[in-house]
């Protein structure tokens, strides 16, 4: 599988403590575990040329995750299209932590994708609520965090397809944490974890949810959708012989 980690490589480069914490960058932490699986695993960052998202990386792409924060309003819209037309012919696209402000879920969503946020080092417990789906293989009833950025409801986003986590907060919040959506031939899979200052990618289950929603999000062989005027399957009776013997 092709899979192409796009990280906006901000806070990396300007925070020493999110450094600290990811000295390759959140990009380099991720493609590190989904290396493991044999996949074919590129990075690409906001400062290079095009955003690192060609279409000629695009085309190639099977899967791409997405992580952003401080740099939204940075990345040019003509490549919020190019990524859209990839993902409603089929492309998946996993949107991690604050990506739920990026141009591209907001443009798929349709909604504003708002929301409460706070950071008080809080304990998360992340709690499976489809345990039949894909997503879920292999981890237990929820996940643990001790420390983690709060994200609270009301979250700005249309009815998922499927509720697949909500996370309960130590300050008493809860929020749905990892969503599924349609969007074409493609498949969104929206999840929360992933603060630039804590080392939640080099959890064992988050890397699992991971690498299990990029499974579940790669391109099927289903069927292409054709538009525009059609030419009849089957012969069209003439009106003004309706009902006549």
């Amino acid at each position: 599988m092709n899979i192409t980690i796009w990280n906006e490589n901000r806070h990396e480069n300007k925070n020493p403590e999110v450094a600290k914490v990811y000295p390759k960058g959140i990009h380099g932490a991720l493609a590190e575990f989904l290396e493991e699986e044999a996949n074919v695993v590129r990075t690409a960052t906001l400062d290079e040329p095009e955003h690192g998202l060609t279409e000629e990386v695009l085309n190639d792409t099977d899967v791409l995750l997405w992580w952003g924060h401080i740099a939204h309003d940075e990345v040019e819209d003509a490549i919020v299209t190019r990524i859209q037309d990839r993902v409603l012919d089929g492309m998946g696209l996993i949107v991690l932590h604050s990506g739920h402000l990026s141009k591209i879920f907001r443009t798929l969503m349709g909604t504003g994708c708002d929301l409460k946020w706070r950071e008080a080092d809080e304990r998360e417990r992340l709690w499976v609520v489809e345990p039949g789906h894909p997503i879920t293989e292999g981890i237990g009833e929820y996940i643990e965090m001790p420390k983690e950025e709060m994200y609270g409801e009301h979250f700005d986003i249309p009815a998922p397809d499927e509720l697949v986590f909500i996370s309960w907060f130590e300050g008493g919040e809860v929020f749905r944490s990892g969503a599924t959506f349609t969007r074409g031939r493609g498949k969104v899979f929206y999840f929360r974890p992933g603060h630039e200052t804590y080392p939640t990618y080099y959890n064992k289950d988050i890397q699992t949810v991971i690498k299990n929603a990029v499974r579940w999000s790669a391109p099927k062989n289903t069927p292409v959708p054709v538009y525009g005027n059609a030419r009849p399957l089957e012969a069209i009776s003439s009106k003004d012989t309706e009902g006549k013997n």
